[in-house]
């Protein structure tokens, strides 16, 4: 006859000191300017990687990498943050600006996924891209940012609702 044993309760707790972070991260989601800031920094770093590729295959994926996180990051902020944004800092011509620059970038993501690293402008529009986004994240950070702290803005309600579409729209692009 089989003896039981009992089993204490299991306290589902994260091995890893990077599984409490995710664990923590999951459970204190990030206001939409920390989400966005965020991003500005991961973009920022792969256009100085970017500087330092040779090989053709790896500019080609992390300009498609790049480019990807741009569109989903200005699609985000279009949809959600700059038409919360307009309702609640008085600055339309700063948030004018914004949309024209996203265009000017999409224009220059748009070419960019026309060509093939190793074409003749590939690397040029790419450094002009991460300089334009310089510009742009400079901006934001600056003065879009600190003006959107200082309101009445719900920045945690944002940032979910920036978080959920960044995840449906990164799962829509296979990500």
């Amino acid at each position: 006859m089989a003896t039981q044993t009992a089993q204490k309760p299991s306290t589902a707790r994260p091995a890893s000191k990077n599984a409490r972070k995710s664990v923590r991260a999951a459970a204190k989601p990030a206001d939409a300017i920390k989400l966005l800031k965020d991003d500005h920094k991961q973009v920022k770093t792969w256009f100085k990687d970017y500087e330092d590729l040779e090989d053709e295959a790896e500019k080609q994926a992390l300009a498609d990498k790049i480019c990807l996180a741009l569109t989903v990051h200005t699609q985000i902020e279009e949809e959600i943050f700059y038409p919360a944004a307009r309702e609640g800092i008085d600055d339309d011509d700063l948030l004018d600006e914004a949309e024209v620059e996203h265009a000017s970038a999409k224009q220059l993501i748009a070419e960019i996924k026309a060509l093939k690293a190793g074409d003749r402008l590939f690397d040029a529009k790419v450094t002009v891209l991460g300089e334009y986004i310089d510009h742009h994240v400079e901006e934001e950070e600056s003065e879009l940012f600190p003006e959107s702290r200082h309101s009445d803005l719900d920045l945690k309600a944002l940032g979910l609702q920036l978080a959920e579409r960044k995840r449906e729209l990164m799962a829509q692009a296979g990500q």
